[in-house]
């Protein structure tokens, strides 16, 4: 699942031009997961959205398992953006950590694999929360000068509290 090379960038170190937008590249794909996160975190719909393709896929199946949950798969920006926000809006506050970004470029597609420590904590009583330790592995692809998501799989590593309370 993860991105394990031995390196962070692939341009050679006398290349200048291409560690440039090398370096410029892996801002863009890792500022994609910081609009997955901080578009939720606020509930921006137009941020979030901004993460992602029209068709993207967002699998949170392997998290929920975790505790017996079976969400479905979710398909389409539109579906993922709006299913996300109303599950949380006035219902849950959120903040997401990212860490431990990996990334891989192959010409106008990467891969990216990170760990995102995520809070939730119910809005009516904030004694009742889930604090997930999720393993993302993404897929991305070139939109102009960003990157925006086209698959989302996330794992969990453990949780504590009540993720089941927090996403029905």
């Amino acid at each position: 699942m993860y991105v394990t090379r031995d390196r962070a960038l692939s341009a050679p170190a006398h290349d200048a031009a291409a560690t440039v937008a090398e370096l410029r590249d892996r801002a863009e794909i890792t500022d994609a997961l910081h609009r997955f996160g901080l578009g939720q975190d606020l509930k921006d719909k137009e941020l979030f959205a901004s993460a992602f393709v029209t068709d993207a896929e967002l699998d949170f199946r392997p998290a929920a398992s975790k505790w017996g949950a079976e969400p479905p798969l979710m398909s389409g920006r539109d579906t993922i953006v709006t299913t996300i926000l109303a599950m949380f809006n006035g219902r849950v506050d959120t903040t997401h950590q990212i860490t431990n970004t990996r990334i891989t470029i192959d010409g106008d597609t990467a891969r990216l694999t990170a760990l995102v420590e995520a809070q939730h904590l119910l809005v009516a009583d904030p004694t009742t929360h889930a604090l997930l330790k999720n393993p993302y592995d993404v897929d991305l692809v070139r939109d102009g000068d960003r990157w925006v998501i086209s698959r989302l799989r996330i794992d969990n590593s453990w949780y504590t509290g009540e993720p089941a309370v927090i996403f029905g």
